[in-house]
């Protein structure tokens, strides 16, 4: 089972496309969007059993030039 989560990406004024590019070859998110408010970016992606949220976002975000701030959702089976 995964987990599924969401992340809102701030991105560094000018460089949303770039950091979008960037996520978007690394495959790993199931949805990327460009979005308003307080954040550039919102992506969905599903981290895998056992893997530890917080290291998977941080090992494949920390790379990513342009990126300002993350903020990360998770999501719980409630229904």
């Amino acid at each position: 089972m995964t987990t599924c989560v969401f992340v809102q990406i701030r991105c560094t004024p000018g460089t949303t496309y770039d950091v979008a590019e960037a996520i978007a070859l690394k495959e790993i998110h199931s949805e990327l969007y460009s979005v308003s408010g307080d954040y550039d970016l919102l992506m969905k992606c599903y981290v895998p059993e056992g893997q530890d949220v917080g290291h998977f976002i941080n090992e494949n975000m920390a790379g990513v030039a342009g990126v300002e701030r993350t903020l990360t959702t998770l999501t719980f089976k409630a229904f």
